[in-house]
């Protein structure tokens, strides 16, 4: 049986109903400029973060921090899920 992600614990359903509500509420002609929008949202919000984080990591760098150690956390974290996803996709109940 095939598998399909779950995103948020939201169904297909779930997901149909909301978009028909939105529909509904702005219609359809004001939904693409909602998405447009929301869009460039995420955009800045998601440029900030990334100039937030190389000021740190420039900031640290010049007052000799050492900021290595932030990588070799990261890549331990990125091996113990993939041992994770390893483990629990053998365990995992077919739907």
């Amino acid at each position: 049986m095939i598998q399909q992600p779950i995103f948020l614990f939201i169904s297909g359903a779930e997901i149909m109903f909301v978009l028909f509500i939105v529909v509904m509420v702005f219609g359809a002609d004001k939904v693409p400029e909602i998405a447009r929008g929301l869009g460039k949202g995420i955009k800045e919000i998601k440029n900030a973060t990334n100039d937030i984080k190389s000021e740190i990591t420039k900031t640290a760098d010049k007052n000799g921090l050492d900021t290595s150690v932030t990588k070799d956390v990261q890549e331990q974290l990125k091996q113990v899920k993939d041992d994770l996803e390893d483990f629990t996709g053998s365990v995992r109940r077919k739907m």
